[in-house]
């Protein structure tokens, strides 16, 4: 049997860490923003999900919101981002004077200690919990990188569904429907219908819609079995909406 260890660092730091991302999170509502979908309309980076510029990996749980929120209330126009030394290696450097963002890395170690103790006991060792903190910068903060790093990314034919989108819709298995004046999930019929992306200003709202509505197609008696059954403004209403909400973000930039 595994043994578990309190982490007093990472225990003490998580409380201020979770509140300042709460307190920035509730200010975006507060402002009429929903800070888990992008409002891609007033921000001058293109749909992209938040990665590192070095080694293109994506950054996920709340880093995603954090930096979202950075690129749009920053002016940014690159989803891509860097740490200092990242930067330096790259040939660049980060400009002087920049302020950058604060983004979380949580994971488990286990000590030598146990690991060998484990061992001479015949058990699975125990782990102990951390939470660190470190500091990244857009690319619009940083300055003499190669020109692979700081070419535009160019815009999808608004006309156009993505065949990453398509492939998807198609992988769900879902009877989806695609014209009309109207998007909604067909409870009764379990059936997707949404507009031809031609009726949309901006191809990005074609993908959130499309996803939205999959993602109350998941809640599904056959499938999550979530109760769908609530009247607009309801608390029921509301929790299938958030729902759907958080799937209609993160699927269209990874499309991207």
């Amino acid at each position: 049997m595994a043994r578990k260890f309190k982490s007093r660092p990472a225990g003490h730091d998580r409380p201020t860490l979770y509140q300042d991302i709460t307190e920035k999170i509730i200010a975006e509502l507060e402002a009429g923003r929903v800070p888990w979908v992008q409002p891609w309309a007033s921000a001058k980076a293109p749909l992209q999900m938040p990665h590192n510029a070095s080694s293109n990996r994506c950054y996920s749980g709340i880093n995603i919101l954090i930096l979202w929120h950075a690129v749009v209330s920053r002016g940014f126009s690159s989803n891509a981002f860097l740490t200092f030394r990242q930067a330096l290696e790259l040939g660049g450097n980060v400009c002087k004077g920049a302020t950058g963002t604060t983004v979380v890395y949580a994971h488990r170690f286990t000590p030598g200690n146990e690991r060998r103790q484990a061992a001479e006991e015949g058990r699975t060792p125990g782990t102990i919990p951390f939470l660190k903190r470190f500091t990244v910068f857009n690319l619009d903060q940083c300055e003499g990188l190669p020109d692979a790093y700081t070419a535009e990314i160019p815009r999808p034919d608004p006309d156009q569904i993505l065949p990453e989108a398509e492939a998807l819709i198609t992988a769900t298995g879902a009877d989806f429907r695609i014209g009309g004046d109207q998007a909604y999930y067909d409870v009764a019929n379990d059936r997707v219908c949404v507009p031809p992306p031609s009726r949309y200003f901006d191809p990005i709202n074609w993908n959130r819609t499309a996803f939205h509505e999959l993602g109350h197609w998941t809640g599904s008696r056959g499938r999550l079995d979530r109760d769908q059954s609530g009247r607009f403004g309801s608390e029921t209403y509301g929790r299938e909406e958030l729902v759907a909400l958080s799937g209609q973000s993160a699927p269209p930039a990874t499309l991207q």
